[in-house]
């Protein structure tokens, strides 16, 4: 089924809605997930609503969340989210973040008691709109082996940047730090798809390729991603003081409760360190010259971070947004859940 990117808000909205966030925050949640649909990150899209539409049914998530932003330092402030819509509670901190890099050149905002908030590719682009570099990084629930381990102790602790050039092109860089998303291998189970031997392992601990028979999924660059991910975890949760490591709640195992995450966003304001004019000239340039680029056989040609994302907008925008029929049947229909996610292990099931 392919509908138009309003068509897909809309639908979206009204849906959580009906599960209990009121006008503003449906929006705001809808909006973050259409543009992960919009990149053709569908992993981070309407595949997600259901799931939230439950927990947020059920108290998991606060639908009234009361938000409270406290400026520690010039350049610091923590945004304690009180387990509201995390895709609101880190716009809004994004918000607060940029503002406070426009006085004082750098921000570290860090976001405590939220619920998952989607593609954070969306805010880091909400710096760079604002002619800022933008990173952000959050953790989530263990469902990663260490590297040379057979259990699950991180999570798959995304981390995005983003970056404006002179013209309308943005450097937007957002990955987990897995071989892939679980998003990814969610996606493919809707599909009903099999996965590359890369992504993870079975109970053994051996790779597999059935999305159903995912144990864990393993660091991307072995030891490297490791480290990343580790990363990530102390700076979005220890730092804020929220749980850390396996220790971090259960995407589905409760969904009464709230999950107490945590997430870090750091605003940079190129203007305080050199011109910003040429700052973005340079990235412009860099652009140009990644493009002229000769690309190895079988590649085509080089793209920047985000430049595929844009490129399916464009396409997107033209043919529509391609939705699983399960999941469109699911967004018009008058139901607002099917019990399907309560109780469940970290993938689901």
């Amino acid at each position: 089924m392919r509908v138009s990117k309003e068509q897909l808000l809309e639908l979206m909205k009204k849906k959580l809605v009906k599960a209990g966030l009121n006008e503003n925050a449906a929006m705001d949640v809808a909006d973050v997930l259409t543009f992960a649909d919009h990149r053709g990150i569908h992993s981070h899209g309407a595949v997600r609503v259901e799931y939230y539409a439950e927990r947020i049914a059920k108290g998991g998530i606060t639908a009234n969340p009361n938000y409270q932003f406290e400026q520690t330092g010039p350049s610091a402030a923590v945004f304690e989210g009180d387990n509201g819509p995390g895709h609101q509670a880190a716009k809004q901190a994004m918000e607060k973040a940029i503002a406070m890099a426009k006085e004082s050149g750098v921000a570290v905002v860090g976001m405590k008691h939220i619920s998952h908030s989607g593609a954070l590719g969306y805010f880091v682009e909400m710096a760079a709109k604002e002619n800022m570099v933008g990173i952000s990084m959050c953790q989530s629930d263990p469902m990663v082996v260490p590297f040379g381990g057979t259990e699950p102790y991180f999570g798959t602790n995304p981390i995005a940047f983003s970056a404006p050039s002179n013209d309308d092109r943005i450097i937007t860089f957002d990955m987990a730090t897995t071989v892939q998303a679980w998003g990814k291998v969610l996606d493919a189970r809707a599909k009903h798809l099999s996965i590359p031997d890369t992504w993870a392992v079975d109970s053994q601990g051996e790779p597999t390729t059935d999305a159903r028979d995912v144990h864990a999924l393993v660091p991307v660059a072995g030891p490297k991603g490791y480290g990343l991910m580790m990363m990530v975890d102390i700076l979005s949760g220890s730092l804020l003081g929220v749980p850390h490591g396996v220790h971090v709640s259960s995407m589905y195992k409760d969904l009464t409760k709230g999950r107490d995450l945590g997430q870090l966003h750091i605003v940079i304001n190129p203007a305080f360190f050199t011109d910003l004019g040429q700052f973005k000239t340079r990235i412009s340039t860099m652009l140009d010259e990644l493009k002229a680029q000769p690309a190895a056989e079988g590649y085509g040609e080089i793209f920047y971070p985000g430049e595929r994302g844009r490129m399916r907008s464009e396409k997107y925008d033209e043919d529509g947004i391609e939705i699983v029929d399960d999941i469109y049947e699911y967004l018009i229909s008058d139901d607002v859940h099917y019990d399907r996610y309560h109780g469940k292990n970290r993938f689901a099931e």
